[in-house]
Protein backbone atom coordinates (compact mmCIF):
# COMPACT_ATOMS: atom_id res chain seq x y z
CA UNK A 1 0.00 0.00 0.00
CA UNK A 2 1.49 3.38 -0.44
CA UNK A 3 1.06 6.26 1.89
CA UNK A 4 -2.05 7.73 0.56
CA UNK A 5 -3.82 4.54 1.58
CA UNK A 6 -4.06 3.30 -2.38
CA UNK A 7 -2.70 0.45 -3.73
CA UNK A 8 1.52 1.29 -4.75
CA UNK A 9 2.03 3.37 -7.87
CA UNK A 10 1.87 1.81 -11.19
CA UNK A 11 5.09 1.19 -13.15
CA UNK A 12 6.29 3.87 -14.96
CA UNK A 13 4.32 3.98 -18.49
CA UNK A 14 6.28 2.43 -21.65
CA UNK A 15 3.38 3.76 -24.27
CA UNK A 16 0.29 2.38 -25.28
CA UNK A 17 -0.50 -0.70 -27.24
CA UNK A 18 -3.42 -0.37 -29.27
CA UNK A 19 -6.26 2.05 -30.23
CA UNK A 20 -9.75 1.64 -28.74
CA UNK A 21 -12.54 1.11 -31.63
CA UNK A 22 -15.91 2.76 -31.42
CA UNK A 23 -17.20 6.55 -30.33
CA UNK A 24 -18.06 9.46 -30.90
CA UNK A 25 -17.17 11.33 -34.26
CA UNK A 26 -16.11 10.24 -37.57
CA UNK A 27 -12.75 8.28 -36.27
CA UNK A 28 -10.37 10.72 -38.20
CA UNK A 29 -7.97 11.28 -35.72
CA UNK A 30 -4.27 11.84 -35.42
CA UNK A 31 -2.50 8.48 -33.83
CA UNK A 32 -0.58 10.46 -31.68
CA UNK A 33 -0.08 8.09 -29.00
CA UNK A 34 1.26 9.91 -25.69
CA UNK A 35 4.97 8.35 -26.05
CA UNK A 36 7.16 7.04 -23.35
CA UNK A 37 7.60 8.89 -20.00
CA UNK A 38 11.21 9.65 -19.86
CA UNK A 39 11.15 12.10 -17.28
CA UNK A 40 10.15 12.54 -13.91
CA UNK A 41 10.63 16.58 -14.06
CA UNK A 42 6.84 18.05 -13.18
CA UNK A 43 5.55 20.93 -15.79
CA UNK A 44 3.64 23.47 -14.16
CA UNK A 45 3.04 25.76 -17.63
CA UNK A 46 3.83 29.26 -16.57
CA UNK A 47 7.51 31.25 -16.23
CA UNK A 48 9.99 29.68 -17.54
CA UNK A 49 8.17 26.68 -19.45
CA UNK A 50 6.48 25.34 -22.13
CA UNK A 51 3.93 27.52 -24.45
CA UNK A 52 1.70 25.90 -26.47
CA UNK A 53 2.74 23.51 -29.40
CA UNK A 54 5.23 22.52 -26.46
CA UNK A 55 6.44 18.48 -26.28
CA UNK A 56 8.04 16.59 -23.91
CA UNK A 57 11.86 16.84 -23.48
CA UNK A 58 13.18 13.34 -24.55
CA UNK A 59 9.87 11.80 -25.96
CA UNK A 60 9.91 10.58 -29.45
CA UNK A 61 8.41 13.14 -31.94
CA UNK A 62 4.29 12.19 -32.68
CA UNK A 63 3.31 10.33 -35.99
CA UNK A 64 1.76 12.61 -38.89
CA UNK A 65 -1.62 13.75 -38.07
CA UNK A 66 -2.70 11.77 -41.31
CA UNK A 67 -1.92 8.64 -39.64
CA UNK A 68 -4.22 6.51 -37.34
CA UNK A 69 -6.99 7.86 -34.77
CA UNK A 70 -5.88 8.87 -31.49
CA UNK A 71 -8.44 7.11 -29.44
CA UNK A 72 -9.31 8.98 -26.32
CA UNK A 73 -11.75 7.28 -23.63
CA UNK A 74 -14.03 9.76 -21.88
CA UNK A 75 -14.90 8.07 -18.08
CA UNK A 76 -18.60 8.37 -17.34
CA UNK A 77 -19.21 8.01 -13.53
CA UNK A 78 -22.50 8.34 -11.30
CA UNK A 79 -23.41 11.94 -10.53
CA UNK A 80 -20.88 13.05 -12.96
CA UNK A 81 -20.86 17.10 -14.48
CA UNK A 82 -22.04 17.25 -17.82
CA UNK A 83 -20.03 20.64 -18.22
CA UNK A 84 -16.96 18.63 -18.39
CA UNK A 85 -18.04 16.07 -20.45
CA UNK A 86 -19.22 18.72 -22.63
CA UNK A 87 -15.57 20.44 -22.75
CA UNK A 88 -13.64 16.74 -23.65
CA UNK A 89 -16.76 16.02 -26.54
CA UNK A 90 -16.42 19.53 -27.76
CA UNK A 91 -12.34 19.43 -27.91
CA UNK A 92 -11.98 15.61 -29.02
CA UNK A 93 -15.61 14.35 -30.27
CA UNK A 94 -16.32 16.62 -32.97
CA UNK A 95 -15.30 17.00 -36.79
CA UNK A 96 -13.03 19.31 -37.25
CA UNK A 97 -12.92 19.18 -41.47
CA UNK A 98 -11.52 23.03 -41.53
CA UNK A 99 -8.34 21.94 -39.90
CA UNK A 100 -7.50 20.00 -43.31
CA UNK A 101 -6.25 17.00 -41.14
CA UNK A 102 -7.21 13.76 -39.19
CA UNK A 103 -8.60 14.24 -35.70
CA UNK A 104 -9.51 12.36 -32.81
CA UNK A 105 -12.14 9.45 -32.19
CA UNK A 106 -13.69 9.69 -28.70
CA UNK A 107 -15.36 7.22 -26.75
CA UNK A 108 -17.47 7.73 -23.41
CA UNK A 109 -17.46 4.68 -21.30
CA UNK A 110 -18.41 3.81 -17.66
CA UNK A 111 -18.99 0.70 -14.94
CA UNK A 112 -22.83 0.32 -16.50
CA UNK A 113 -24.37 1.07 -19.46
CA UNK A 114 -26.75 4.11 -18.53
CA UNK A 115 -25.21 6.79 -15.95
CA UNK A 116 -27.17 9.37 -13.85
CA UNK A 117 -25.64 12.84 -14.40
CA UNK A 118 -25.25 15.61 -11.89
CA UNK A 119 -28.42 15.80 -9.80
CA UNK A 120 -30.41 13.71 -12.18
CA UNK A 121 -30.43 16.35 -14.38
CA UNK A 122 -30.70 13.21 -17.49
CA UNK A 123 -29.52 9.98 -17.77
CA UNK A 124 -26.51 9.10 -20.37
CA UNK A 125 -27.08 5.63 -22.43
CA UNK A 126 -25.82 3.68 -25.03
CA UNK A 127 -22.27 4.46 -23.41
CA UNK A 128 -19.45 2.09 -24.11
CA UNK A 129 -18.00 -0.34 -21.05
CA UNK A 130 -14.70 -0.03 -19.05
CA UNK A 131 -12.96 -1.88 -20.97
CA UNK A 132 -13.01 1.14 -23.68
CA UNK A 133 -10.04 2.25 -21.53
CA UNK A 134 -7.81 -1.07 -22.35
CA UNK A 135 -6.63 0.02 -25.23
CA UNK A 136 -7.24 4.13 -25.32
CA UNK A 137 -4.34 5.79 -26.15
CA UNK A 138 -5.59 9.12 -23.63
CA UNK A 139 -8.02 8.42 -20.90
CA UNK A 140 -9.93 11.18 -18.98
CA UNK A 141 -11.79 10.92 -15.52
CA UNK A 142 -14.16 14.32 -15.77
CA UNK A 143 -14.84 14.51 -12.20
CA UNK A 144 -15.57 13.08 -9.20
CA UNK A 145 -18.63 13.77 -7.97
CA UNK A 146 -18.29 13.01 -4.23
CA UNK A 147 -14.72 13.26 -3.28
CA UNK A 148 -15.79 12.37 -0.02
CA UNK A 149 -16.66 9.31 -1.63
CA UNK A 150 -14.04 7.11 -3.52
CA UNK A 151 -14.66 5.70 -6.95
CA UNK A 152 -16.02 2.17 -7.24
CA UNK A 153 -13.36 -0.66 -7.37
CA UNK A 154 -13.50 -1.45 -11.02
CA UNK A 155 -13.21 2.46 -12.10
CA UNK A 156 -9.82 2.25 -10.30
CA UNK A 157 -8.77 -1.07 -11.85
CA UNK A 158 -8.90 0.41 -15.12
CA UNK A 159 -7.53 2.98 -14.50
CA UNK A 160 -4.84 1.70 -13.39
CA UNK A 161 -4.60 -1.16 -15.94
CA UNK A 162 -4.64 2.44 -18.34
CA UNK A 163 -2.05 3.92 -16.94
CA UNK A 164 0.06 0.63 -16.51
CA UNK A 165 0.13 0.25 -20.10
CA UNK A 166 1.56 4.07 -20.65
CA UNK A 167 -2.14 5.66 -21.73
CA UNK A 168 -1.94 9.37 -21.20
CA UNK A 169 -4.01 10.10 -17.88
CA UNK A 170 -6.22 13.13 -17.57
CA UNK A 171 -8.00 14.34 -15.06
CA UNK A 172 -10.69 17.54 -14.80
CA UNK A 173 -11.03 19.19 -11.88
CA UNK A 174 -12.17 16.27 -8.85
CA UNK A 175 -11.37 13.81 -11.11
CA UNK A 176 -8.02 13.69 -9.56
CA UNK A 177 -9.19 12.03 -6.43
CA UNK A 178 -10.04 9.06 -8.82
CA UNK A 179 -6.51 9.17 -10.54
CA UNK A 180 -4.98 9.16 -7.05
CA UNK A 181 -6.79 6.29 -5.48
CA UNK A 182 -5.34 3.98 -8.19
CA UNK A 183 -2.15 4.78 -7.16
CA UNK A 184 -1.59 7.10 -10.60
CA UNK A 185 -0.46 10.44 -9.10
CA UNK A 186 1.81 8.97 -6.30
CA UNK A 187 5.33 10.78 -6.07
CA UNK A 188 3.59 12.94 -8.61
CA UNK A 189 3.04 16.84 -8.75
CA UNK A 190 -0.91 17.44 -9.66
CA UNK A 191 -3.62 19.67 -9.09
CA UNK A 192 -7.41 19.83 -8.30
CA UNK A 193 -10.09 22.32 -7.43
CA UNK A 194 -9.03 24.25 -4.61
CA UNK A 195 -12.16 23.84 -2.71
CA UNK A 196 -11.11 20.13 -2.12
CA UNK A 197 -7.38 20.83 -2.11
CA UNK A 198 -6.92 20.21 1.96
CA UNK A 199 -8.66 16.92 2.01
CA UNK A 200 -7.24 15.63 -1.20
CA UNK A 201 -3.93 16.17 0.84
CA UNK A 202 -4.98 14.61 4.02
CA UNK A 203 -6.23 11.39 1.92
CA UNK A 204 -3.29 11.41 -0.77
CA UNK A 205 0.12 12.61 1.14
CA UNK A 206 2.05 10.66 -0.99
CA UNK A 207 0.40 13.12 -4.22
CA UNK A 208 2.76 16.74 -4.21
CA UNK A 209 -0.44 18.87 -4.62
CA UNK A 210 -0.27 22.35 -6.30
CA UNK A 211 -3.72 23.71 -5.65
CA UNK A 212 -3.01 27.47 -6.98
CA UNK A 213 -2.21 26.58 -10.51
CA UNK A 214 -4.94 25.74 -12.94
CA UNK A 215 -3.38 22.73 -14.68
CA UNK A 216 -0.17 21.04 -13.93
CA UNK A 217 1.72 18.06 -16.53
CA UNK A 218 3.85 15.95 -14.94
CA UNK A 219 4.69 12.82 -17.78
CA UNK A 220 2.32 11.48 -19.11
CA UNK A 221 -0.28 12.45 -16.51
CA UNK A 222 -1.96 15.83 -16.72
CA UNK A 223 -4.51 17.21 -14.19
CA UNK A 224 -6.86 20.13 -14.00
CA UNK A 225 -8.29 22.24 -11.26
CA UNK A 226 -11.81 23.81 -12.09
CA UNK A 227 -14.69 23.14 -15.07
CA UNK A 228 -13.20 25.88 -16.74
CA UNK A 229 -9.32 25.23 -16.80
CA UNK A 230 -10.49 21.73 -18.37
CA UNK A 231 -10.97 23.68 -21.18
CA UNK A 232 -7.34 24.99 -21.07
CA UNK A 233 -5.86 21.63 -20.55
CA UNK A 234 -7.29 19.98 -23.30
CA UNK A 235 -5.74 22.96 -25.47
CA UNK A 236 -2.64 22.18 -24.04
CA UNK A 237 -3.05 18.42 -24.88
CA UNK A 238 -4.29 19.55 -28.61
CA UNK A 239 -0.87 21.82 -28.93
CA UNK A 240 1.23 18.99 -28.06
CA UNK A 241 -0.23 16.56 -30.38
CA UNK A 242 -0.48 19.01 -33.41
CA UNK A 243 1.11 21.96 -32.42
CA UNK A 244 -0.07 25.64 -31.18
CA UNK A 245 -1.18 27.00 -34.63
CA UNK A 246 -3.80 24.10 -35.06
CA UNK A 247 -4.56 25.06 -31.26
CA UNK A 248 -5.00 28.87 -31.58
CA UNK A 249 -7.62 27.68 -34.18
CA UNK A 250 -9.73 25.05 -32.34
CA UNK A 251 -9.92 28.11 -29.67
CA UNK A 252 -11.42 30.44 -32.27
CA UNK A 253 -13.43 27.97 -33.48
CA UNK A 254 -14.43 27.80 -29.73
CA UNK A 255 -14.68 31.74 -29.19
CA UNK A 256 -12.25 31.42 -26.43
CA UNK A 257 -10.53 34.23 -25.41
CA UNK A 258 -7.18 32.81 -25.38
CA UNK A 259 -5.40 29.66 -23.66
CA UNK A 260 -4.39 30.71 -20.25
CA UNK A 261 -1.00 29.21 -19.27
CA UNK A 262 -1.04 26.44 -16.43
CA UNK A 263 1.02 28.50 -14.31
CA UNK A 264 -1.79 30.74 -13.48
CA UNK A 265 -3.83 31.00 -10.45
CA UNK A 266 -6.99 29.45 -10.12
CA UNK A 267 -8.77 32.22 -8.12
CA UNK A 268 -6.54 35.60 -6.50
CA UNK A 269 -8.52 36.87 -3.05
CA UNK A 270 -7.21 40.68 -2.67
CA UNK A 271 -9.27 43.34 -1.45
CA UNK A 272 -10.81 46.01 -3.67
CA UNK A 273 -8.99 48.69 -4.54
CA UNK A 274 -10.10 52.45 -3.71
CA UNK A 275 -9.08 53.35 -7.77
CA UNK A 276 -10.12 50.15 -9.88
CA UNK A 277 -7.01 49.29 -11.93
CA UNK A 278 -6.97 49.19 -15.47
CA UNK A 279 -6.94 45.27 -16.70
CA UNK A 280 -3.27 43.92 -18.50
CA UNK A 281 -5.11 43.20 -22.00
CA UNK A 282 -4.53 46.37 -23.74
CA UNK A 283 -0.83 46.26 -22.71
CA UNK A 284 -0.64 42.40 -23.53
CA UNK A 285 -2.69 43.38 -26.86
CA UNK A 286 0.66 46.35 -27.97
CA UNK A 287 3.30 44.47 -26.89
CA UNK A 288 2.21 40.78 -29.04
CA UNK A 289 2.07 43.52 -31.74
CA UNK A 290 5.54 44.33 -31.20
CA UNK A 291 7.38 41.22 -30.15
CA UNK A 292 9.60 41.59 -33.63
CA UNK A 293 10.77 44.80 -31.86
CA UNK A 294 13.33 45.66 -28.97
CA UNK A 295 11.17 45.35 -26.76
CA UNK A 296 11.82 45.58 -23.10
CA UNK A 297 9.88 44.75 -19.10
CA UNK A 298 10.88 49.14 -18.77
CA UNK A 299 9.41 50.00 -22.55
CA UNK A 300 6.11 47.90 -21.39
CA UNK A 301 6.00 49.10 -18.07
CA UNK A 302 6.40 52.86 -19.91
CA UNK A 303 3.47 52.19 -22.17
CA UNK A 304 1.23 51.51 -19.04
CA UNK A 305 2.46 54.60 -17.20
CA UNK A 306 3.45 52.57 -14.49
CA UNK A 307 7.02 51.80 -12.59
CA UNK A 308 8.40 48.78 -13.53
CA UNK A 309 7.92 47.44 -9.64
CA UNK A 310 4.05 47.68 -10.58
CA UNK A 311 3.79 46.26 -13.66
CA UNK A 312 5.89 43.07 -12.02
CA UNK A 313 3.19 42.91 -9.14
CA UNK A 314 0.07 43.35 -11.50
CA UNK A 315 1.34 40.35 -13.30
CA UNK A 316 2.13 38.19 -10.94
CA UNK A 317 -1.20 39.01 -9.56
CA UNK A 318 -3.15 38.81 -12.98
CA UNK A 319 -1.36 36.32 -14.55
CA UNK A 320 0.77 34.20 -12.01
CA UNK A 321 4.45 35.01 -14.00
CA UNK A 322 6.64 38.11 -14.59
CA UNK A 323 6.54 40.67 -17.62
CA UNK A 324 9.96 38.90 -18.96
CA UNK A 325 8.58 35.26 -18.62
CA UNK A 326 5.42 36.35 -20.36
CA UNK A 327 7.20 37.84 -23.03
CA UNK A 328 9.67 35.50 -23.33
CA UNK A 329 7.15 32.71 -24.09
CA UNK A 330 5.35 35.06 -26.21
CA UNK A 331 8.24 34.94 -28.43
CA UNK A 332 9.09 31.54 -28.16
CA UNK A 333 5.18 31.00 -28.87
CA UNK A 334 5.72 33.37 -32.15
CA UNK A 335 8.68 31.55 -33.40
CA UNK A 336 6.86 28.10 -32.96
CA UNK A 337 3.62 29.25 -35.52
CA UNK A 338 6.26 30.91 -37.83
CA UNK A 339 7.80 27.38 -38.09
CA UNK A 340 4.00 25.64 -38.30
CA UNK A 341 3.55 27.96 -41.01
CA UNK A 342 6.85 26.82 -43.27
CA UNK A 343 9.11 29.03 -42.65
CA UNK A 344 12.79 27.39 -42.22
CA UNK A 345 15.30 30.09 -42.04
CA UNK A 346 16.00 30.68 -38.23
CA UNK A 347 17.20 33.56 -38.71
CA UNK A 348 14.29 35.02 -39.79
CA UNK A 349 12.24 33.18 -37.31
CA UNK A 350 14.51 34.20 -34.82
CA UNK A 351 13.91 38.38 -35.83
CA UNK A 352 10.57 37.74 -36.45
CA UNK A 353 9.77 36.76 -33.21
CA UNK A 354 12.01 39.07 -31.30
CA UNK A 355 14.27 36.19 -29.69
CA UNK A 356 17.40 38.22 -32.06
CA UNK A 357 19.64 35.38 -33.35
CA UNK A 358 19.20 31.75 -34.59
CA UNK A 359 21.41 30.67 -31.72
CA UNK A 360 19.13 32.17 -28.80
CA UNK A 361 16.13 30.60 -30.91
CA UNK A 362 17.60 27.21 -30.73
CA UNK A 363 18.78 27.83 -26.72
CA UNK A 364 15.06 29.30 -25.57
CA UNK A 365 12.95 26.84 -27.66
CA UNK A 366 14.81 23.80 -26.04
CA UNK A 367 14.50 25.04 -22.88
CA UNK A 368 10.57 26.04 -23.47
CA UNK A 369 9.55 23.44 -26.02
CA UNK A 370 12.07 20.37 -25.03
CA UNK A 371 12.99 20.52 -29.01
CA UNK A 372 15.33 22.00 -31.49
CA UNK A 373 13.50 23.93 -33.72
CA UNK A 374 14.69 21.16 -36.21
CA UNK A 375 12.97 19.01 -34.02
CA UNK A 376 10.08 21.28 -33.85
CA UNK A 377 9.77 21.56 -37.84
CA UNK A 378 9.94 18.20 -38.09
CA UNK A 379 6.57 17.50 -35.61
CA UNK A 380 4.52 20.37 -36.38
CA UNK A 381 5.68 21.82 -40.18
CA UNK A 382 4.46 20.98 -43.62
CA UNK A 383 6.35 18.49 -45.49
CA UNK A 384 7.82 20.74 -47.84
CA UNK A 385 10.93 22.32 -48.10
CA UNK A 386 14.52 22.32 -46.96
CA UNK A 387 15.73 21.70 -43.75
CA UNK A 388 16.59 24.24 -41.59
CA UNK A 389 19.95 23.73 -39.49
CA UNK A 390 19.93 22.27 -35.86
Amino acid sequence: MSPSGSPGRPPRPTGPDGRAGGGIGPGNGTGNGPGPDTGRAAEVRGAGTKPPGAADAGGPPHPSAATTPHSVALLVDEGSNPFELGVATELFGLRRPELGRAWYELTLCAARPAVDMHLGMFTMTGVAGLDATEHADTVIVPNRPDPEAGPSPEVVRAVRRAAERGARMVSFCTGAFTLAAAGVLDGRRATTHWRWANLFSERFPAVRLDPDVLYVHDGNVFTAAGSAAALDLCLHLIALDHGSEVANAVGRRLVFSGHREGGQRQFVERPVPAVPEASLTRLLEWARDRLDEPLSVAGMAAYASVSAATLHRRFRSELGTTPLAWLTAERVALACRLIERGEVRLDVVARSSGLGTACHLRTLMRRQTGLTPTGYRERFAPRTGPSPTR
